[in-house]
């Protein structure tokens, strides 16, 4: 089981910086999502930065949603 964000942010209209429980700061790549159809209302930036932790998963006012072992085992670690 991978950890659960914690916070999420979205720190430009592709990128999601994103806090596990475990500590982690790790930067998860939308590009590849914001192409399919079910996510191309994220490709609109006001819409895209409003993610939120919502229980397990990332989720926006709009519905959509990934969970958190797409994100975290494709996510790069942020080096301090």
């Amino acid at each position: 089981m991978v950890p659960r964000p914690k916070t999420v942010r979205a720190i430009d209209n592709v990128l999601l910086e994103i806090v596990f429980e475990n500590g982690e700061k790790r930067i998860f790549n939308m590009s590849k999502w914001l192409t399919y159809p079910a996510y191309k209302n994220l490709n609109n930036p006001l819409i895209f930065k409003t993610v939120m932790v919502k229980d397990i998963t990332l989720e926006w006012i709009t519905g959509e949603d990934i969970c958190s072992d797409e994100i975290y085992n494709n996510s790069k670690l942020v080096e301090n």
